[in-house]
């Protein structure tokens, strides 16, 4: 799975430990749910770390939901679910990792 390189231009705020947004570890790195979008820090600015194209998670037995037992992250028009170190959001009765 690719991620696209989109800097998320006039992002004032500096997201850390602490500053209030879930922290998802995605990866070689940490990003930060805000405002419906998964940010990053990239080489002294903030990305919008999305992934590039459609990728199924496969043998998903799980169903997600708000007594999952695991936490819901927003993105965009749906809610995520970070599980086994993926997140995942329901697809057309499969579930997709972003």
């Amino acid at each position: 799975m690719t991620t696209m390189h989109q800097e998320h231009p006039t992002h004032e705020h500096a997201h850390g430990p602490g500053c209030g947004h879930t922290e998802v570890a995605h990866g070689d790195h940490v990003d930060y749910a805000h405002d419906g979008h998964l940010h990053r820090q990239h080489e002294g600015h903030w990305d919008e770390c999305e992934p590039g194209g459609h990728v199924t998670h496969e043998g998903h037995e799980h169903a997600h939901g708000s007594d999952c037992g695991h936490e819901a992250v927003p993105h965009g028009d749906h809610l995520d679910y970070l599980h086994g170190g993926h997140r995942h959001a329901e697809h057309q009765g499969h579930y997709d990792d972003h």
